[in-house]
């Protein structure tokens, strides 16, 4: 489900740092755990962010790490400053540093440069204008806006999450990823394919509503 650029970065930025990356992966795409469950994942029931990251995470910390004595250091930077106090309240057994949320504070745009000044170039979905590179540029907590400039930058990706969602709306029923407010303000699904015409027959759509990521860092106790 990633970006290919993603694993060329990874590549370079554990060379230049000198870690090893250690993989944790339940070997499933988002789509594949939706079948399984019967059920599409949206913002508010993002199980693809629960059951492929936040589970595997947390299970691998259980059994390859020690409270009091393992620091685990989280990449959030000060914009989420609260999601670092609440893993540190629901967690205090455990050292949880985030380097990005202390002084000198830079914004995102500083710390890509700051990546190319040493030689790495950062992924290509920043480039492509998404906020963030998980899942591809797809997010089932994206917004519209970030759908849009999927269709926009990766229309064959788009057209197959289009096509993920059409497959399994065909087993669940009518549900989708993103959802409409238009008419009486209240929800109702909007599909991939639904929100592709729209755009493709000029409509207006939400630009700011690119939704949130944050999905993998949400470590729990048992």
């Amino acid at each position: 489900m990633e970006d290919e650029d993603l694993y060329r970065f990874n590549a370079e930025a554990s060379k230049f740092l000198g870690v090893p990356i250690i993989r944790i992966s339940k070997e499933m795409t988002p789509w594949e755990l939706f079948a399984e469950r019967g059920m599409i994942g949206n913002s508010r029931h993002p199980i693809c962010s629960i059951l492929l990251k936040r589970e595997p995470l947390d299970l691998w910390r259980r059994e390859h790490c020690l409270e009091f004595t393992t620091t685990l250091y989280i990449g959030i930077d000060w914009t989420e400053e609260h999601r670092l106090r609440d893993m540190r309240q629901r967690m205090p057994t455990w050292r949880i540093e985030a380097p990005m949320c202390e002084e000198p504070l830079w914004d995102k745009c500083r710390m890509l440069d700051e990546l190319r000044a040493i030689g790495i170039e950062p992924p290509r979905l920043y480039s492509f204008g998404f906020p963030h590179n998980n899942c591809g540029g797809f997010c089932v907590k994206a917004g519209q806006a970030q759908f849009a400039q999927l269709l926009k930058r990766m229309p064959e990706r788009y057209r197959w999450h289009e096509e993920q969602e059409e497959k399994l709306r065909a087993q669940v029923g009518d549900f989708s990823v993103l959802t409409d407010r238009r008419g009486d303000g209240k929800k109702k699904p909007l599909t991939l394919k639904t929100f592709r015409e729209r755009i493709e027959a000029g409509e207006s759509f939400d630009r700011h509503d690119w939704g949130g990521c944050g999905c993998a860092l949400s470590f729990s106790e048992p």
